[in-house]
């Protein structure tokens, strides 16, 4: 299949589950990750329909953040749970705060329609995240990449490999319901 013809069937699979459940089993298994733990500075997404919720770590102590889309560049804006959110022309609930840079981020949570064995994710076609992870990594002074970028979908939604662009970004790691791959 081609990306338009998985975008298809990963939306037609994506309504027949049940994301309340599959979101609370990734958020208990997220907490539970060692690399969570340590992390201060985290940014989420806010869920569209049908979509992982990851709403319940707002309860977490750490900083979060949620992306905002400005032209052709994802932004970072801090929020809180219960500050108040805009419907963006993408009609994404998007924070009003003062956008920061991405440097200080240790995780992001990224969506995906689906994603593939090696890491690679299927986006809604933008390339937002794209850019962002290719102009917004940063090489630390002990040689690691930061924020690393981890991929949250239901297990039903990873393939064996995705068709790949040159532009695409692979992940660090994959969080489902069932399990965490780094």
């Amino acid at each position: 299949m081609n990306k338009s013809e998985l975008r298809i069937w990963a939306k037609n699979i994506r309504k027949t589950l049940n994301l309340p459940i599959i979101s609370n089993d990734i958020c208990k298994n997220i907490r539970e990750l060692d690399l969570y733990k340590k992390s201060k500075h985290v940014m989420i997404f806010y869920p569209l329909q049908n979509e992982v919720n990851l709403l319940p770590l707002l309860e977490d102590n750490k900083c979060f953040y949620l992306p905002c889309v400005k032209g052709d560049k994802l932004l970072t804006c801090p929020y809180q749970k219960g500050d108040e959110l805009i419907c963006s022309d993408l009609k994404i609930m998007e924070p009003k705060t003062r956008a920061i840079k991405p440097d200080i981020l240790d995780i992001v949570f990224t969506p995906a329609l689906c994603v593939d064995k090696n890491f690679y994710r299927l986006g809604y076609g933008g390339g937002f995240y794209d850019r962002f992870f290719k102009n917004g990594k940063l090489k630390m002074k002990n040689g690691k990449l930061k924020p690393k970028s981890i991929c949250v979908i239901p297990e039903e939604l990873i393939i064996k490999q995705l068709p790949i662009e040159d532009y695409d970004i692979c992940c660090d790691g994959i969080i489902t319901q069932k399990k965490a791959s780094f």
